[in-house]
């Protein structure tokens, strides 16, 4: 028999390095940091200088409706984050 093999493409990432803005536990307060890339599916964030918990929110144009997000991966005050919903 023959099998099917199965593709699984990555989302695109596209090289941004632009500023974005995260909120913590739903709170108004933002937090400045910078985007390195980012695709349909997350984004590779520097720049966080707080302690940052597992899920949170971002905005990736000021004053725009923030997207829930969790942290995928850490290194230093590098992050790799997956949007939710």
């Amino acid at each position: 028999m023959r099998q099917k093999l199965k593709l699984k493409r990555q989302p695109t990432r596209r090289r941004r390095r632009q500023s974005a803005w995260i909120a913590f536990d739903g709170e108004k307060a933002d937090c400045e940091c910078r985007v390195e890339d980012v695709s349909q599916a997350g984004a590779k964030i520097t720049g966080i200088a707080a302690e940052v918990g597992s899920q949170f929110a971002i905005s990736l144009v000021p004053r725009a409706p923030k997207r829930p997000c969790e942290v995928v991966w850490r290194r230093g005050n590098t992050l790799g984050i997956r949007f939710l919903g």
